[in-house]
């Protein structure tokens, strides 16, 4: 993957998981746990594609 998509990614994910903690900040009553499964999901992947990239980046 190019530098330019892995930044993308990268903020992207940043995003992602900003909005997950603005969520889980919320008291228990108030939470879209919809929402909040959604934006658990989406940072879970990011963050694997941003890991798989980085890996596969290193020279062995």
């Amino acid at each position: 993957m190019s530098n330019d998509v892995i930044t993308i990614v990268a903020i992207v994910s940043i995003v992602i998981w900003i909005a997950v903690s603005k969520e889980a900040v919320k008291p228990s009553k108030e939470v879209n746990w919809r929402k909040m499964i959604t934006l658990l999901s989406a940072g879970s992947l990011s963050a694997l594609v941003i890991i798989i990239s980085l890996f596969q980046s290193l020279p062995f």
